[in-house]
C-alpha cells in the first residue's frame, strides 16, 4: 500500500470532492465517469493481462455509470463484454442515462440478471459504491451471493468499494462482494481499511482521475494512514554521547498468578524499542526466573501496593495490565499506579478495572480490543464494530488521552482530526501476548521522551510492520508473539 496517498475520507466527503472538482474546475461529471472507466479498463489489463472477457454488473447510480463507461471502452479495445444490470433506468442520474445510451449505442445489449450470472475471465462490481447504507436484500443480495461463488475461481474487480460494505465504517451490510481487487477513484474511504473491509476489499489500487491536487487542500481527511516515514522522527540516529539515562526507565506492572508471560513479553518489547531501563513489578513468584531467559530485566517481586513506591519514583513511563488479572492484588496496584500521575498504557486487565471506575486524564495511552471497548463504553463488542470510528470517538471523549483501539484496520485517536489508521498487521497475530507486546512498545517509546500520541502511533505501526515481516518469513499461521521481538529491533533502528 506504498503507492496509496495516505489520507482517508468519508463517503459525504468524496462527494464534496467531487463537487469541488465540477463547480470550482470545470470538470464535469461525465467527463469524470470517463475517466473511471478509462482507469477500470487499466486496471483489468494490468492486473488481469490474459482476461478477454469482461462480465460487468451494474446498478443504477453513478458506480452502475462506471461499469457502462468500462464497457463502452472495453468494447472498443476489441474486449468481449457481458453486462448486467440491476434496478430501474428511470431513477438513474444525468451522466449514468448518458454512459448507458451511449453503451446501447453500440449494439450491446444491456440484460437483465437471471438465475445465475455466466462465466468469463474477470468480473466487475458495479453495483452500488459508496452511497449504500442499508442492509443488502432481494435480488441484489442473490447476486452478491453469485458473484461470491464465481470469485472462487474468477477474479473479480470492484470499482469504489465492494458492494455491500459500507464505505465510511467497513461495516458488511448483510452481504458483501468478496473482490480481488478494489479501484477507488479521487478519495479513499476509510470502511476500506477498517472493520469487515480488509476482508472484501483484496487489493486496494487508487486512481485519482487526474483532478487538481489543490482540491484536497480544501479540508482535512477523517483519517490518515500511519506510516514510520511520516510518524517516526524520533527514531533519529542517536548521539554518539548516549547513555541509558537518556533513553527513559520503563515499569511495567502485571503478572499475577499464572499470567507471567504476559508482564514478559511487554517487558523485552519495551527494551526492543529502545528504553533504556526496563523494571517489572510482578508478584514474587515469578520475579526470579525472569531473569534467567532475559537477565537485563529488573525485576522486583510486589505483593503489597506500597511495593510500588520507589518503583513508581525511578521510572519515567509505565505499562499497566498484562497479565494484571482483576482480583485485589491488580485493582490495588492500579490504583496506586493512578496517583503516580506518569504517561502510562493502559492495557488488559487495567482497562476492565477502569470501566468499573471511569477516569479521565490527557497522559494515558488506552489500548482495547472490541471486547474492552465494550467494556468501557457498557455495549456490545458488535455494536463496537459496527462503526469502530464512533467507538473511538466515544471512548476518547469519555477516557481522554489516546486511545488505540485494535483490531483489523487499528485507529488511533487524541481527539483531533484526522484519526490515524494503521492498514499493517495480519490475522496471524491472532495469538496470546500480541497485545502485551504492543504494550510493551508504546511503553518503551513513551520512556523515550515520545508525545504520547507520537508512541500511540509509531507503536501501532511498529507492531504491525513487524508482525507483516514475520509472515512474509514462514507464514502467518503459528506466529507467536515473541517472533515480534528482531523485527521490532530492526524497525526501531531504520533511522527514519
Amino acid at each position: 500500500m506504498s503507492n496509496l496517498p495516505h489520507e482517508l475520507y468519508t463517503a459525504v466527503q468524496t462527494r464534496e470532492l467531487e463537487r469541488i472538482v465540477t463547480q470550482q474546475h470545470n470538470i464535469s461529471s461525465a467527463k469524470l465517469m470517463s475517466c473511471a472507466g478509462t482507469a477500470a479498463l487499466e486496471a483489468i489489463r494490468n492486473h488481469f493481462p490474459l482476461a478477454r472477457h469482461i462480465l460487468i454488473v451494474c446498478g443504477t447510480g453513478n458506480n452502475g455509470g462506471d461499469g457502462f463507461e468500462l464497457a463502452t471502452q472495453a468494447l472498443a479495445k476489441d474486449y468481449r463484454v457481458s453486462i448486467f444490470q440491476l434496478g430501474d433506468e428511470r431513477g438513474m442520474s444525468e451522466e449514468t442515462t448518458t454512459a448507458r445510451k451511449a453503451l446501447l449505442a453500440t449494439g450491446t445489449e444491456i440484460q437483465r440478471v437471471a438465475d445465475k450470472l455466466p462465466t468469463a475471465d474477470v468480473i466487475v462490481d458495479a453495483l452500488f459504491g459508496t452511497g449504500l447504507n442499508r442492509e443488502v436484500s432481494g435480488d441484489y443480495a442473490l447476486v452478491i451471493e453469485d458473484i461470491n461463488q464465481h470469485s472462487k475461481h474468477t477474479p473479480v474487480l470492484a470499482l469504489d468499494i465492494p458492494s455491500g460494505i459500507h464505505a465510511d465504517t467497513g461495516q458488511e451490510l448483510g452481504t458483501a462482494v468478496r473482490a480481488t481487487i478494489t479501484l477507488s477513484f479521487l478519495g479513499l474511504n476509510t470502511g476500506l481499511f477498517t472493520g469487515d473491509g480488509p476482508s472484501f476489499c483484496g487489493k486496494v489500487i487508487f486512481d485519482s482521475l487526474k483532478v487538481p491536487p489543490s482540491i484536497y487542500n480544501v479540508f482535512p481527511p477523517t483519517a490518515r494512514r500511519v506510516s514510520l516515514e511520516k510518524d517516526a522522527a524520533g527514531l533519529k540516529p542517536r548521539e554518539r554521547t548516549g547513555h541509558k539515562g537518556l533513553y527513559g526507565h520503563l515499569l511495567i506492572i502485571g503478572g499475577d498468578h499464572g499470567m507471567s508471560g504476559a508482564a514478559r513479553l511487554a517487558a523485552e518489547a519495551g527494551g526492543r524499542v529502545g528504553a533504556g531501563l526496563i523494571s517489572v513489578a510482578t508478584r514474587s513468584a515469578h520475579s526470579a526466573f525472569f531473569n534467567l531467559t532475559r537477565p537485563e530485566l529488573m525485576c522486583h517481586g510486589v505483593e503489597d501496593a506500597g511495593d510500588l513506591e520507589a518503583l513508581l519514583s525511578s521510572a519515567n513511563a509505565l505499562t499497566i495490565g498484562p497479565g494484571l488479572g482483576q482480583g485485589e492484588w491488580g485493582a490495588a496496584l492500579f490504583q496506586k499506579a493512578l496517583e503516580a500521575k506518569l504517561p502510562m498504557v493502559v492495557d488488559a486487565d487495567a482497562l476492565n478495572l477502569l470501566s468499573k471506575n471511569p477516569q479521565h486524564r490527557d497522559n494515558w495511552v488506552l489500548t482495547p480490543h472490541p471486547g474492552e471497548a465494550a467494556r468501557l463504553l457498557g455495549c456490545s463488542s458488535k455494536e463496537v464494530q459496527s462503526d469502530r470510528f464512533a467507538a473511538i470517538g466515544e471512548l476518547q471523549k469519555r477516557y481522554g488521552g489516546v486511545v488505540v483501539l485494535k483490531g483489523s484496520g487499528t485507529l488511533i485517536s487524541n481527539g483531533e482530526t484526522p484519526i490515524r489508521l494503521s492498514t499493517y498487521g495480519n490475522p496471524g497475530m491472532g495469538s496470546g501476548g500480541m497485545g502485551d507486546v504492543l504494550a510493551g512498545v508504546i511503553g518503551g517509546l513513551l520512556a523515550q521522551h515520545f508525545k504520547v500520541m507520537d508512541a500511540a502511533c509509531v507503536g501501532v505501526t511498529m507492531h504491525g510492520m513487524a508482525a507483516d515481516k514475520t509472515a512474509e518469513q514462514d507464514g502467518e499461521r503459528g506466529t507467536l508473539a515473541m517472533d515480534l521481538m528482531p523485527h521490532l529491533r530492526k524497525l526501531a533502528n531504520l533511522n527514519y
